[in-house]
């Protein structure tokens, strides 16, 4: 099949009349607003002169000739202008027309404007009252409270005003990129977002409590503060350590204010050869004539071990935290039950290993350190008295109170402990 078989054939009779395609074209061409373009029709062949400000216009103008009926060929013969004024003008024209459709609709938009701001004000309005305080745990919960209510009323706002100027198909629009746009701020700023949550749950659950003595992920210290981002402890050095809220929140958290009673413990070797039953009797007496340990809960001492180098006795015994320090606590019955076996004539074993050099060779072998007489126990006449030491975390009270001072806080004394 040669090319000439594959052209459509061009009709005979009942062709339509030129006149009235170069009538149809017309009309169209004007109702798009095509202007400087003449029309001219002859035994179907379209002919398009003058000048375009927009090459488009041209194309635009040649595709709409070639689908009318009855149309054999189209001889395009528009020009665009080269001087960059004639290009410009259109554009102008079309800002003219936008400007004068702004106008027009000006007093619908000033309407949407003052409604838009009656809701936010109002909104923020509510939002300074205050019964956000007695409807939230604390002074945080209630500020989330009222930034919430705020950014509902804008949103509400803005909804209200694109419905009166009748644009209320962009809300989607504009729902749907402001997700796009948080997803991916949140994904940015994860571990920023997460410490404020974490913040929030501590806010709410509150396990501790300004100038709490708390160990947390191994940091020992009293809390300063709670913050929207991290912990503050001040150390028993002295030292700021600032802890992420989410490893707070996920971490274990160790709180020795909250139950004032503490119990100390510590390990003290016997002679094996020595009364077992009347020296833990003996350390258990001395532990409870201390005036720094409690009565209730009870001191207790057992037999923990048997070593080659003796038995081990396991003391614990219980101090009120408020009253007495820790650490001095533990210090003095260690210092006062070593006292007493010592007095009692118990041997505690020397667990050093010496070095003996013989001929060439070396040997080394555990020398044994004379041992006592073992003797029945008795209860001693403590040579050195017991002394009650201030807690020395007490010591920290008075500077984390004045760290508190001016400084914002999550942690609200009246909330219900966790």
């Amino acid at each position: 099949m040669t090319e000439a078989d594959a052209l459509p054939t061009l009709a005979v009779e009942n062709v339509p009349d030129d006149a009235a395609v170069a009538t149809r074209l017309r009309a169209i061409l004007g109702a798009l607003e095509f202007e400087g373009i003449s029309v001219s029709v002859d035994a179907g062949v379209i002919s398009l002169a003058g000048t375009v400000a927009d090459p488009s216009i041209s194309e635009k103008a040649e595709s709409i000739a070639e689908r009318l009926e009855g149309v054999v060929a189209v001889n395009n013969a528009l020009t665009a202008p080269d001087e960059l004024a004639s290009q410009i003008n259109p554009a102008v024209d079309r800002f003219r027309a936008r400007v004068a459709q702004l106008i027009s609709r000006l007093p619908l938009l000033l309407l949407a404007f003052v409604a838009f701001l009656v809701i936010v004000a109002a909104g923020f309005l509510v939002a300074r009252m205050r019964f956000w305080d007695r409807i939230s745990p604390n002074a945080f919960i209630a500020e989330l409270y009222r930034q919430a209510f705020r950014v509902a009323s804008g949103i509400i706002g803005i909804v209200v005003a694109l419905d009166v100027v009748g644009a209320a198909a962009l809300l989607g629009t504009i729902l749907g990129a402001a997700g796009i746009i948080g997803l991916a701020i949140g994904f940015a700023v994860r571990d920023t977002v997460e410490n404020f949550v974490a913040s929030v749950m501590l806010s709410l659950r509150q396990p501790f409590r300004p100038n709490d003595l708390v160990e947390i992920e191994g940091d020992v210290g009293r809390v300063i503060r709670l913050t929207s981002r991290a912990t503050i402890l001040l150390s028993l050095d002295g030292n700021h350590i600032r802890i992420p809220n989410a490893t707070v929140f996920k971490g274990k958290i160790v709180n020795y204010t909250q139950y004032p009673a503490r119990r100390f413990m510590f390990d003290i070797g016997i002679d094996p050869d020595a009364d077992l039953e009347a020296t833990r009797s003996l350390a258990q007496a001395t532990l409870k004539a201390l005036p720094f340990v409690l009565d209730d809960p009870e001191e207790l001492v057992w037999i923990e071990n048997i070593t080659e180098s003796g038995a081990i006795l396991r003391v614990t015994g219980w101090v009120d935290q408020t009253e007495t320090g820790f650490s001095t606590a533990r210090g003095d019955a260690i210092r006062l039950v070593k006292t007493a076996i010592e007095e009692a004539g118990v041997a505690i074993p020397d667990t050093t290993y010496r070095i003996r050099l013989e001929g060439a060779g070396l040997s080394a072998a555990p020398s044994e350190p004379p041992r006592r007489k073992a003797s029945m126990p008795h209860a001693p006449a403590l040579s050195l008295e017991p002394s009650v030491h201030k807690s020395e975390e007490a010591a920290l009270i008075p500077l984390v109170d004045a760290e508190r001072q001016d400084s914002d806080d999550l942690l609200a004394k009246s909330a219900p402990r966790e």
